[in-house]
């Protein structure tokens, strides 16, 4: 399932943005509004480890589709807007993955 690049970056981009999501539309209006700061404290982790693994999926598929720099930073920049990895897994990856037949 995860044997390529293409996939292991698709699949840990699409749980990145997830826990970013969840984060803010969850966790934050807890921690806030309801002043209940543990689910922050455990999804912030979780979407820190899952940032740490989007980056290097990100070098990894980089590396080994041979992708420009400048479409790099552009995932690297989606991974920091909220739905994001979401719009750059659409926009930019998937028209990657067709070229190399790994739809």
């Amino acid at each position: 399932m995860l044997r390529n690049p293409y996939t292991r970056f698709k699949w840990v981009a699409f749980f990145e943005g997830s826990s970013f999501l969840i984060l803010l539309f969850i966790c934050m209006p807890l921690k806030y509004g309801f002043d209940m700061p543990y689910p922050n404290k455990v999804f912030g982790m979780m979407h820190g480890l899952l940032t740490v693994l989007y980056l290097f999926a990100l070098i990894d598929f980089t590396v080994n589709y041979k992708v420009s720099l400048s479409k790099s930073l552009l995932f690297l920049i989606a991974s920091l807007v909220p739905f994001g990895t979401f719009y750059a897994e659409k926009k930019w990856l998937r028209p990657i993955g067709a070229l190399r037949g790994e739809h």
